[in-house]
């Protein structure tokens, strides 16, 4: 560690550190009954993130309740630090446009000495891998991992100089500025990918050619139905699995570690009349997941909807045309309501596509298969570069930390 730099306690900090260094009120101090539309802005673990504070989704009290909970008031220019969930720690500056407010039981708030320390520069070190490791070995929760007030108050801060916390700031800002943009680019290029794939999903899926007829999913299947409107009994020893539409990914059925068990009997009574040429598709909550059935021992729940297409179909044109935007924008006309929360059966069965004779359908799935994989290929790569800049992050800011900054230029 450099000339004049000291390890201290956050506590050390600050003249009053238990007035400087708070937390939000316990639950049986605010109900989510006494949360409003309008009112004092209350801050909750979801508009806390590394760097930014996320101001959507803000709940507010009363200026009578806020008034009551004063001790447990943050302002513009306080820190703000989340000390519960993953990852621990997550600590931004409350911004200029912030009104006065209330934190949440889950929040710390640090409100820094006049002319102390920089507090960029303790943001910057909450968020690193030197303050992470330290919550790491303090923290408690399987589930709902935490870390208490008095864990937050006796964490241990590298502090040097305030004008080499400024000068780091400066350095860090600079350096962190391009790797957000070159995260931006990358993100903008994955999404131009996606689009790609898209597009040419609704090109193909809009023509017409010769020998291409109009048919509707009924026309083209022996039976569409769903799953169980209900709850199975469970049986963790048993040997058949209970899954709905988020078993289902990419044509494939994904049993999970949470996915439950039922035993011979409970499948027997409700196993569907399912084939080698059997559609699923996730008609409720997230729409549109897609998989084929293979003999896996499964029952399905209402969120899976069954298709037993003809041999006329090749399954995997079926399962492109799903994931294809014009799918959705034609479900959408079939529906009623402002948005869609669900894929009725009657809108399946009723739903027209242009079907090309079986020897076109097969080509069609080789030229998207190998575009598709194309697209996968080029996402991963990006993906990489992207996780790379995060590990970047974290080496300059280690860096940073050990006084290893002073002095050089980072290069990104």
């Amino acid at each position: 560690m450099r000339g004049g730099w000291k390890i201290v306690k956050f506590s050390d900090l600050f003249k009053n550190p238990k007035k400087a260094i708070i937390s939000g009120p316990f639950g049986s101090n605010l109900k989510s009954a006494e949360y409003k539309d309008e009112g004092v802005p209350l801050v909750r673990l979801q508009n806390v993130d590394r760097w930014n504070f996320i101001n959507k989704n803000i709940i507010y009290i009363t200026h009578a309740k806020a008034k009551e909970l004063s001790s447990h008031a943050y302002k513009s220019g306080d820190i703000l630090i989340s000390k519960l969930g993953a990852p621990l720690g997550k600590a931004c500056i409350a911004p200029e446009s912030s009104s006065e407010g209330i934190i949440l039981a889950d929040i710390v708030r640090v409100r820094l000495d006049p002319n102390s320390e920089d507090k960029k520069y303790i943001v910057y070190q909450i968020n690193s891998e030197y303050i992470a490791n330290q919550l790491k070995e303090l923290t408690t929760g399987a589930t709902r991992p935490r870390v208490t007030l008095k864990n937050v108050r006796e964490l241990n801060f590298a502090i040097p100089p305030l004008e080499e916390q400024k000068q780091i700031v400066a350095i860090l800002d600079k350096a962190f500025a391009a790797i957000d943009l070159a995260k931006a680019n990358i993100e903008k290029n994955i999404a131009n990918a996606k689009e790609l794939f898209q597009s040419k999903l609704n090109d193909i899926f809009s023509q017409k050619g010769d020998g291409w007829e109009e048919k509707t999913f009924q026309d083209l299947s022996s039976r569409i139905g769903d799953g169980l409107h209900g709850t199975p009994k469970y049986d963790e020893n048993g040997e058949y699995f209970f899954i709905n539409g988020n078993n289902l990914n990419n044509g494939e059925i994904e049993i999970k570690g949470n996915t439950k068990r039922v035993n011979k009997s409970e499948y027997l009574k409700h196993k569907r009349d399912l084939n080698g040429n059997t559609v699923l598709v996730s008609i409720n909550g997230t729409l549109g997941y897609v998989a084929f059935y293979n003999d896996e021992p499964v029952i399905l729940g209402k969120s899976a909807c069954y298709i037993n297409f003809n041999k006329e179909v090749n399954k995997h044109y079926i399962k492109y045309l799903i994931k294809s935007p014009l799918f959705f924008e034609n479900m959408a006309n079939m529906s009623t309501g402002a948005t869609i929360k669900n894929f009725s059966l009657k809108s399946m069965r009723n739903y027209k596509l242009r079907l090309p004779p079986f020897t076109i359908q097969e080509s069609i799935v080789q030229e998207l298969e190998l575009l598709e994989n194309s697209i996968l290929k080029i996402e991963s790569n990006y993906t990489k570069k992207r996780d790379d800049l995060e590990e970047l992050k974290k080496s300059i800011l280690q860096k940073a930390f050990a006084g290893e900054l002073m002095g050089k230029e980072v290069v990104v």
